[in-house]
């Protein structure tokens, strides 16, 4: 403890601090730059220790198998990762991996070491930093494709499309969120000449995040539109998220791809090397035909997809294409070779009914553009089957009604709705059906079948409408 002396001098009596006293403060910053220090020494331990593990499972990477996150899934050689879900706990199946073959496990600290274990405090970061690490060793073109609609339909064009020139890898289905993108990163290989990433998101910063983890060298954002509100909050949220991909491109000296008939991906592009592409829709019904102009001339494409709004989508593939130097004759036979497969801008004929399939997802502008579409063909005995859409939050009761409400005045059919959102607002439509959920949708068709009706069916994912397609 520090303690006063008293000491006599020529000038009287002084109280002078001892040492002790003296020193404290610079005592205590020594401590505290010695656990300053101690901290930082600590983090850089850490980060070695994940660079080490990175580098150990990638090796493993290498000589073979796969990288999987369920366990149902793995065989012999893979590498599994488990992941801690809301629902589901991969640690609690580390064992059962080992034993179907994986050649080594990641688990979390709380797991316990063990057996071609490696251990790590955040096994989602490790799957993250372990996919970024190999696209940085892959070295290979990557085209990050985001938007509100239209991006896996996009992808999967673009897809088509280079993939008669070379290897091009994309996101399968709709993996597109913070476990697809490294997942997709993942699956490329040596033999890979082109990678295609879909991202996705519902709140800001994810796309951010996801290009940090892909670090794509070209962006192509399919629209901006109103979906996730309940993320978002606000359109000005959406906008904002969705350019987070071209801040990514910008940053890296990429270039972009961007719709020349889109004033606000126009603007965003500004000042960003681009590729500007148009079109023009010259048949709607039964399938989109479009004219897609060239700098030699015209490229006349007849396509297997549904809808207007698909011109965006099948414009972009093309200028994707013809960028990369695939031959125009080859970008037209991919896309009219195009047969959509995944409950998007599907026509199906069946034994009794004809249906527009667009039951992957909604939000308040795909609503319109499909059903605008549908008003327009050709056809007899019209029906809407509409499941509710999902993510609106506060937004929810406002934008149900109003969407019936223009119904009425656009395409003034009887109309079949499911889900708790359209509840209230069906009361109010005369010509409105209501079902809880698909489920009893499907008991009353069970009960009343349908025939000779041409049937635009359209509602989120956790609607699960494509459950009706059998009853129709």
């Amino acid at each position: 403890m520090a303690t006063f002396r008293r000491e006599k001098t020529i000038d009287g009596e002084n109280d002078i601090l001892s040492s002790g006293r003296r020193f404290f403060p610079v005592f205590r910053y020594l401590r505290g730059l010695k656990n300053m220090v101690n901290a930082i020494i600590g983090t850089i331990s850490r980060i070695m220790d994940i660079e080490k593990k990175i580098e150990h499972v990638y090796a493993v990477f290498r000589e073979g198998g796969k990288v999987v996150i369920d366990s149902r899934e793995v065989k012999e050689g893979d590498i599994f990762v488990a992941i801690q879900g809301e629902h589901r706990d991969g640690n609690l199946f580390a064992g059962q991996a080992i034993q179907q073959g994986a050649r080594c496990v990641v688990v979390s600290e709380t797991a316990g070491a063990g057996e071609r274990r490696v251990v790590v405090p955040d096994t989602l970061l490790f799957l993250q930093q372990l996919a970024r690490y190999h696209r940085r060793r892959l070295a290979i073109p990557l085209l990050g494709i985001t938007g509100t609609n239209g991006k896996t339909t996009t992808k999967e064009l673009c897809q088509a499309v280079l993939s008669r020139k070379c290897n091009t890898v994309a996101t399968r289905g709709n993996l597109n969120n913070h476990l697809g993108v490294p997942l997709t990163l993942l699956s490329m290989d040596a033999s890979t000449r082109f990678g295609i990433v879909e991202m996705g998101a519902n709140h800001p910063g994810e796309i951010a995040a996801l290009c940090a983890i892909a670090e794509p060298d070209y962006g192509l954002i399919t629209n901006i539109g109103q979906a996730h509100l309940e993320g978002f909050g606000c359109r000005e949220n959406i906008i904002r998220a969705k350019n987070e991909l071209y801040d990514f491109v910008r940053a890296r000296g990429g270039l972009l791809f961007v719709n020349a008939r889109d004033e606000l991906l126009v603007r965003l592009a500004r000042g960003i090397p681009a590729v500007r592409y148009t079109g023009e829709v010259k048949q709607l019904y039964p399938y989109l035909t479009c004219d897609a102009e060239l700098p030699a001339g015209h490229l006349y494409i007849r396509t297997r997809l549904t809808g207007g709004y698909n011109l965006d989508n099948v414009m972009a593939a093309v200028a994707v294409g013809l960028y990369f130097g695939v031959d125009p004759l080859l970008v037209r036979d991919a896309i009219e070779a195009y047969v959509p497969s995944n409950l998007r801008s599907q026509l199906v004929r069946g034994l009794r009914n004809t249906i527009v399939l667009d039951a992957y997802n909604a939000n308040p502008d795909s609503m319109r553009a499909a059903i605008s579409h549908f008003a327009g063909m050709p056809g007899e005995n019209k029906l809407l089957v509409l499941g509710e859409m999902l993510e609106l939050g506060d937004h929810s009761p406002g934008e149900h009604a109003g969407l019936l409400e223009w119904i009425a005045g656009e395409c003034p059919s009887p109309l079949w709705l499911v889900g708790r959102s359209f509840e209230k607002p069906a009361s109010d439509y005369p010509l409105a059906r209501w079902f809880p959920d698909t489920g009893a949708l499907v008991e009353f068709l069970r009960r009343e079948p349908l025939s000779s009706s041409l049937i635009l069916v359209k509602g989120s994912r956790g609607n699960r409408l494509e459950q009706i397609v059998e009853y129709l």
